[in-house]
């Protein structure tokens, strides 16, 4: 496993604990990764329901887990598949990067520019206080917003490229949102695993 674990960018935004790995990954592993998890995951797509109207949710989702958790927000509950050895290598190195053990991953696949996830907090009360969320970006690199809660002021914007890693610890979760929006760019497939911890 050719693993660069390059040093992180720390994110010096108030309220928040986020670090990035623009390079986790080497790009042929990440490639590799890629074209596995396009092929074997098995990709849902749940209706949403948003001020009251029922919508397909603007990208495929999967739920795999060492347990059988399932895991609830915006009003889907999600049953897990067991981790596939490939989830499994990445979960090891995210944990030996991270210095966190974790349960579970949500996966997700943007299949172009209309695909997205709007903005929200993953603090759901099954994740606990303070969680650890560590995304890993395979694929097309995505625009990936963050805004306070309280301090309109306080926005930030990146680009998360194929191989990297992203995590969001300590208050973040409490006091920051994210998304990664919509784009009119004709851009390629997305997979996103973002790993949690399901207590």
């Amino acid at each position: 496993m050719n693993s660069l674990f390059s040093e992180p960018v720390h994110l010096n935004l108030p309220d928040s604990d986020i670090s990035y790995y623009p390079n986790f990954l080497a790009s042929d592993f990440a490639l590799e990764y890629f074209e596995v998890f396009r092929k074997t995951i098995s990709w849902q797509q749940d209706d949403i329901k948003v001020f009251g109207k029922v919508y397909a949710q603007p990208r495929l989702t999967a739920l795999y887990a060492d347990n059988d958790k399932p895991y609830s927000y915006s009003g889907i509950t999600m049953q897990p598949h067991l981790f596939t050895k490939e989830l499994l290598e990445l979960k090891k190195l995210v944990e030996e990067k991270s210095n966190t053990s974790y349960t579970t991953c949500l996966l997700n696949l943007y299949r172009n520019g209309k695909d997205s996830n709007g903005w929200h907090s993953d603090n759901e009360k099954e994740l606990g206080e303070n969680p650890s969320i560590a995304s890993i970006s395979l694929g097309q690199k995505r625009v990936f917003h963050l805004k306070h809660r309280t301090d309109k002021r306080l926005k930030h914007k990146m680009e998360l490229e194929s191989g990297s890693l992203l995590i969001m610890s300590g208050e973040t979760q409490t006091h920051w949102l994210h998304q990664i929006p919509k784009t009119a760019k004709p851009i390629n497939e997305r997979i996103n695993l973002t790993f949690r911890t399901i207590i």
